[in-house]
Formats: C-alpha cells, sequence, structure tokens
C-alpha cells in the first residue's frame, strides 16, 4: 500500500474517531480504511490505535504517529500547492 496514503486515511481516521466516518470522508470502504491502518501498524510495529466496539482512539504511539503525519501531510500539500502555483504562472 502507498505510505503517504495511509498516513492520510490514519490521521483522518483519528480527526473523526472512527473508521466508518473516515471512510465516508475519503470515499472509501470502512474495509479499506481498515487495511490502510494495519499496515501501517505491521509496518511500525505498533498499535497505532485502541479499539473497542464504540469507540477508537489513539496509542500513545497512536498520537505520537499522528503528530507526526499530520505535519509531513501539511508539507507535502504546501509543496504540491507551490509547484502547482508556479507551473499555473506565465514564464518570460
Amino acid at each position: 500500500m502507498d505510505q503517504l496514503t495511509s498516513m492520510r486515511v490514519f490521521v483522518r481516521v483519528v480527526d473523526l474517531a472512527g473508521f466508518a466516518s473516515a471512510a465516508r470522508t475519503l470515499d472509501l470502504s470502512t474495509a479499506m480504511v481498515s487495511k490502510h491502518v494495519a499496515s501501517l501498524e505491521r509496518r511500525l510495529g505498533v498499535p497505532l490505535l485502541a479499539r473497542t466496539t464504540r469507540r477508537v482512539v489513539p496509542t500513545e504511539a497512536g498520537q505520537r504517529f499522528h503528530a507526526h503525519c499530520a505535519e509531513i501531510l501539511r508539507a507535502v500539500d504546501e509543496a504540491e500547492q507551490e509547484v502547482g502555483t508556479q507551473a499555473r504562472e506565465p514564464i518570460g
């Protein structure tokens, strides 16, 4: 799975406190959202979320990872926006 996409999915799950709500806003199935999070957890070797039937909350590692992911994703979005703006400006 694409790591950047998985990071975006994870951030959305934490921000919305649930797989189903994240799936709706990302236009993905709940199963695909779960696969993205599971892929990150396997890659990192730690649980990122504590799941119950009623709640999803980040673990301590999940909180730290969320903060890093949010920062990385902001930087990626800014870089894409900056380059995209330059490409639309006339040169010469």
